[in-house]
């Protein structure tokens, strides 16, 4: 008994064994091999990489695109630059003054913002300033016939020289009483030019005419303005700053009759104001980000192209060895 038990432990067991070992190859043939599994790993990997680099082809062409743009606005639109050019003595400028039926009395250069009172208002006085008498045809209705009064403006800046004149009107049909005057950058090339009632129409074509009014001390304070233009040109514009102070008529009532004008031109300050457009767009600098972005294109591509041509490698590789297994299980 004990024999035949002991053969049949045996059988059994071995049966067991027979179908652990059948089920462990049913397992090895069902998994996937370890090599496979890497090889989409890469696989995988590599198609990410490329739409990395894709990605950032885009970017590049965008930023090609945007720095052109770019580019071109900054053509379009120059920016301004200011800067001061500091002188000790300016130039005498032109003064033009409109009086119609007004006379100067009196007209004086004075130093450190120095007047002196008033000895006889109303009377004439002094006439210490080089001036000129024109006559032109206005250039705007090229019918009325102005008559302009052309004062040799101050120059010495760093003195604080002024130009005083005064002004007096016997009557006027007007209700409100105020001269015209307009500045121009020189007067000395009024006095040398070979047509001067045609520089004087440019004068008033290219210069804005302020007013100063009767009753009034009215203090003009000037500064200067040099523009250069794309084409090269440069242009001369004036500003400047009013202060008007009210005239204090002690005169005799016979005597008021008269309307009295008062005015002083005087420089501002020794800064001349120097304004000029700049291109900030730099060709060179945008050639050089254009090579960069370029060169990043052309590796992308490059990368691109071998990530390509290496899968395609690695599939053929895969499906022969699949295919050499079939012919082998076969």
């Amino acid at each position: 008994m004990f024999l035949y038990k002991h053969y049949f432990d045996s059988i059994g067991s071995g049966v067991t064994d027979l179908s652990v070992s059948h089920s462990h190859s049913e397992l090895d043939r069902n998994s996937p091999p370890v090599r496979f599994s890497r090889t989409c790993l890469k696989n995988f990997f590599s198609v990410l990489l490329i739409f990395v680099y894709l990605l950032l082809m885009a970017v590049a062409v965008f930023l090609v695109y945007q720095t052109i743009t770019d580019f071109r606005e900054k053509l379009k639109h120059p920016v301004m630059s200011v800067s001061y050019k500091e002188v000790d003595i300016y130039e005498a400028p032109g003064i033009a003054l409109y009086p119609g039926k007004a006379e100067l009395l009196s007209c004086e250069h004075h130093l450190y913002d120095h007047i002196p009172p008033l000895k006889n208002p109303g009377q004439p006085g002094e006439n210490r300033c080089v001036t000129q008498k024109i006559n032109y045809i206005d250039p705007f209705t090229n019918q009325t016939m102005k008559h302009a009064l052309i004062v040799n403006g101050p120059r010495e800046v760093r003195k604080r020289e002024l130009v005083y004149l005064q002004f007096h009107l016997n009557e006027t049909e007007q209700d409100f009483s105020a001269i015209d005057y307009l500045l121009f950058s020189s007067f000395q090339n009024f006095l040398t030019s070979a047509n001067q009632t045609k520089f004087m129409q440019d004068c008033e074509s290219s210069f804005s005419s302020w007013k100063f009014s009767g009753g009034f001390r009215t203090w003009v304070k000037m500064s200067l303005v040099k523009s250069t233009e794309e084409d090269g040109s440069q242009s001369v514009e004036f500003r400047q700053e009013t202060s008007v102070v009210n005239y204090i008529d002690r005169r005799p009532a016979a005597d008021k009759g008269d309307q009295l004008f008062f005015v002083v031109f005087e420089w501002k300050d020794p800064y001349i104001q120097e304004i000029q457009d700049i291109i900030t767009a730099n060709p060179w600098s945008m050639i050089a980000l254009l090579c960069g972005v370029f060169l990043v294109l052309f590796k992308a591509a490059d990368f691109a192209k071998l990530s390509v041509k290496w899968m395609i490698k690695i599939r053929k590789r895969h499906l022969k060895k699949r295919a050499r297994e079939l012919n082998h299980i076969s």
